[in-house]
């Protein structure tokens, strides 16, 4: 199947049959395909690529592209902080089985695609989906194209409409190092949940008006966190995640 998809600022790329054969990396605020392993490589890398990036302090998705080929090569998606409702997101248009595919830009040009708006989780937060506009679950997709592993971006009249990660607590790990490849525990996949609940909207509200409740539930997630015995890297990661919070609220 031959499939063309628009993205943003009218920029196009054809689906091909070579999705990136490299394992995500989540930290709980972004998804990362890639394959540098430190700050330095990463700089070299945009250098040497083309296609959309972050600037200062806008933080578009990011899809970069080998030039000599325009085969995607690099994938960063930054995770939305608004979510859904468990009713809306239960309307969510996952009818389509994956297809497996890579992207080959039409032009070797850079462009910038905006990051999602709206984030759906599955229950158990087993599949982040993130979205540009609540309209997109009015309507059937179109295809699912996996990218990577447990990456795919959705697809809706040709236009890229956003992502998914599926078991995103396996993924767990930093910027620039690859995940633990044992399974996490099921305590790991819960305070995922936690913390997922405490850094996006509503809750995070709650926390910035110093509802006791809220606060007791980030101050009871990092407990939790320390104490966790098994799953250490992936413990740490989702410590990191809520350190900011229990920075200016953990002590009210």
């Amino acid at each position: 199947m031959t499939m063309k998809l628009s993205f943003d600022g009218g920029w196009h790329a054809m689906v091909t049959d070579d999705p990136l054969h490299i394992t995500p990396r989540f930290d709980g605020d972004s998804v990362r395909v890639v394959r540098y392993a430190d700050a330095k490589e990463r700089e070299r890398f945009v250098l040497d690529t083309f296609g959309s990036q972050h600037r200062l302090w806008d933080a578009p998705d990011v899809f970069r592209f080998d030039p000599a080929g325009r085969q995607l090569v690099a994938v960063e998606l930054q995770l939305p902080e608004e979510s859904t409702s468990a009713e809306d997101a239960a309307r969510l248009p996952l009818t389509l089985a994956v297809r497996p595919g890579g992207l080959r830009a039409v032009e070797a040009k850079d462009f910038r695609h905006e990051m999602c708006a709206l984030l759906c989780r599955a229950p158990g937060d087993a599949v982040l989906t993130s979205l540009r506009d609540p309209a997109v679950l009015d309507a059937p997709l179109e295809a699912c194209i996996g990218i990577a592993p447990d990456v795919a971006l959705l697809v809706q009249h040709g236009t890229v409409v956003g992502w998914s990660l599926t078991d995103p607590a396996r993924y767990l790990t930093t910027a620039y190092t690859d995940p633990d490849p044992t399974p996490p525990t099921d305590t790991t996949r819960r305070l995922l949940t936690d913390c997922l609940d405490l850094i996006t909207q509503p809750l995070i509200y709650d926390l910035e008006d110093g509802d006791p409740t809220a606060l007791a539930r980030l101050r009871a997630t990092d407990e939790a966190l320390r104490a966790q015995r098994e799953d250490r890297r992936r413990a740490d990661v989702l410590l990191s995640l809520i350190g900011n919070l229990m920075e200016a609220y953990g002590n009210r």
